[in-house]
């Protein structure tokens, strides 16, 4: 997704490894070497950073990157924009993070389990994810660790700062780094990749007269309601005007056609969509609409093109576009 990562490390437990691979051969990511996790955070992490290093977690040496980020799966939502400031106070300072305010005050217990004090919260912040580095100093903190570090610490920036004497710039970030945690921040994650995939729609027809009607009343009625980009094209010509959209990360399509099945017409998008990579983050929707104006229209006809798109939807969804297929017929 973001095209100036060169390669991306993956680090898993052991028994996920080939769960990992399965998925990354699926969607076809080219940059991505799955690494076999530790027991704790820091132990995967170093086993992460080793494969710049050492032979011992990969068949061969990645190049040395100048800067590496740390991220965690449990923020799925980073923009490419926090990424990039991180990175860029890294260069600038030798080791950067995201940071946001703390929303509830932290207090510390007595052993008796009664208040011992509190911290004052305007003063602190979370520490958040994305962190980036030079990679020469976080490698360096890491094969400085000791056993005790690698068991209980949790902060990679306090890894740079006491073994390289690197003052990390904290960069302040908002709300949409929050981390899922428990099973209920799974379905609010859920909701969220929902909302963002249903922002916009491309309604498509051809140049007919027909066709055209329908695709002005179809974006008149979905406007109040979702960004709208309406076109009317053969989808046999290479526009440009599809390309912009498709570029733009456009996960919804409804393409309005009369001729029956058009297959071959649909196959130029399905074919447009892959070669775009946008199903490789997530499913790309495409609703067929068949517009029967004929005048013996019979409802055998209709099924057998229903047939026939169902066939072709097994094939689209192998490459992670779900095909829907909807039959109009009037006179």
């Amino acid at each position: 997704r973001i095209s100036w990562i060169s390669d991306i490390i993956v680090v898993v437990s052991p028994e996920n490894i080939e769960t990992m691979k399965t998925i990354i051969e699926k969607y076809g990511h080219k940059k991505v070497t799955v690494v076999e996790g530790g027991v704790t955070r820091h132990r995967s992490i170093f086993n992460g950073l080793k494969v710049f290093a050492e032979n011992e977690f990969s068949s061969h040496l990645l190049q040395k990157p100048e800067v590496v980020i740390i991220h965690d799966a449990v923020r799925p939502f980073v923009e490419e924009d926090i990424v990039s400031k991180v990175v860029m106070a890294a260069k600038e300072h030798g080791a950067a993070g995201a940071i946001r305010p703390l929303v509830s005050t932290v207090i510390a217990s007595a052993a008796d389990g009664c208040l011992d004090h509190s911290l004052e919260r305007a003063r602190y912040r979370a520490s958040e994810m994305p962190q980036a580095f030079l990679f020469d100093i976080i490698y360096e903190a890491y094969q400085q660790c000791t056993d005790y570090d690698l068991d209980y610490g949790t902060e990679c920036l306090h890894l740079a700062l006491k073994y390289c004497k690197t003052n990390a710039k904290l960069v302040e970030e908002t709300a949409d780094l929050w981390k899922v945690t428990y099973k209920r921040d799974l379905y609010a994650a859920e909701s969220i990749i929902k909302d963002n995939l249903s922002q916009q729609v491309c309604v498509i027809t051809n140049l007919k007269e027909t066709l055209a009607q329908v695709g002005f009343l179809l974006p008149e009625s979905l406007k109040s309601q979702i960004k709208v980009e309406a076109i009317s094209i053969s989808l046999r010509k290479n526009d440009t005007r599809l390309q912009n959209i498709i570029s733009g990360q456009c996960y919804n399509f409804v393409s309005v056609n009369e001729k029956r099945c058009a297959i071959q017409e649909t196959q130029e998008l399905v074919d447009m969509l892959e070669k775009s990579n946008i199903p490789l983050l997530y499913p790309v929707v495409l609703i067929l609409v068949y517009l029967d104006i004929s005048e013996n229209n019979s409802f055998s006809i209709g099924m057998e093109d229903l047939t026939t798109i169902k066939k072709f939807a097994r094939e689209a969804k192998k490459k992670n576009i779900l095909v829907y297929g909807l039959l109009i017929q009037y006179k």
